[in-house]
């Protein structure tokens, strides 16, 4: 029999097909397209602890191959996610795993506290990596503070800890291994690369903040380096995100070393894509001669991949 359920140390998943966040909004948006049942696990909007009205628009572009998103954390704040949200997403048959940002250590912690009392949650995936907001980026990029939150948040709750890193530092590695020291069940790579959209004519950025995160088919080359890296240095989980738009895109991302995948950008033009890609991982297991997912992570050949990275 082929099993399609992972462990991510404390985090038990159904199936490694994830939807990533800000892509399914608070999931009540895709009821007509996704049978939510049939996903490891739904990820929403990230959430702050007190309301954000966001970044000035435009807040997207679309670029080659991309998206260039600003969107600032626009959210209703923590306590409105709990009284609108969250139960209606615990009632969807599938794992949950709130999303959370703050300014500094403390809200994290308090964050946490607060939804400890729902212990239908599977996981708290930690936003330190988010490239659009002042102290989020910042936060990610430096492992005494990556470090600090990740422990804190742990010894605040009991659920499962996802740090979601960013790629816009020099060594990923670092942050990664501080995340893994500091008790992170997971780690979810990667967040958006910063990028800039420019309207040449009128000499000005075509984004309201300027700056903004790069998701999509064009980063999955660059995401795929990372937790191929990273895999290389640390023992904890790696969930793979960026530019998966096919079950070949998943598999690539199984064996550099991920062992469950988010689906993000691709979920704008197909919301049916990842519960299609259950059934086409299945049939991919299957025809492989696997039992589990796990027999895939981290199988592509060392040599190779050294080499290409000499080159």
């Amino acid at each position: 029999m082929t099993r399609l359920d992972v462990e991510l140390n404390r985090l038990h998943l159904k199936n490694p097909i994830l939807v990533a966040s800000g892509t399914f909004g608070s999931a009540r948006e895709m009821v007509a397209f996704a049978d939510f049942s049939q996903l490891g696990g739904i990820i929403p909007k990230t959430v702050t602890p007190l309301p954000r009205p966001g970044n000035p628009p435009p807040r997207t572009v679309e670029t080659s191959s991309g998206l260039l998103n600003s969107i600032g954390l626009d959210n209703d704040g923590l306590d409105a996610f709990i009284s609108k949200h969250l139960s209606g997403l615990l009632r969807l048959g599938t794992a949950v795993i709130a999303n959370i940002a703050g300014k500094n250590t403390a809200e994290f912690v308090e964050m946490a506290g607060k939804l400890n009392e729902f212990k239908e949650l599977a996981a708290l995936e930690l936003n330190i990596s988010c490239p659009n907001v002042s102290g989020g980026v910042d936060y990610g990029t430096n492992p005494e503070m990556t470090a600090e939150v990740v422990a804190a948040v742990r010894k605040a709750c009991d659920f499962p800890i996802i740090a979601k890193l960013t790629p816009n530092v020099t060594s990923i590695v670092d942050i990664a291994r501080a995340a893994s020291d500091a008790g992170a069940d997971a780690l979810s790579l990667v967040n958006t690369f910063q990028g800039l959209a420019v309207d040449w004519r009128k000499r000005k950025p075509v984004l309201g903040n300027g700056i903004g995160g790069l998701s999509g088919p064009a980063i999955k080359p660059l995401a795929l380096r990372i937790v191929w890296q990273v895999a290389q240095a640390v023992k904890t989980p790696i969930i793979g995100v960026g530019g998966i738009q096919s079950i070949d895109d998943v598999m690539e991302f199984l064996i550099c070393g991920a062992s469950a995948v988010q689906i993000g950008t691709a979920n704008f033009y197909n919301p049916t894509l990842a519960t299609s890609l259950v059934d086409e991982l299945k049939a991919i297991l299957e025809a492989e001669g696997c039992e589990t997912v796990s027999e895939l992570v981290g199988t592509i050949q060392p040599s190779t991949v050294a080499r290409m990275a000499n080159d």
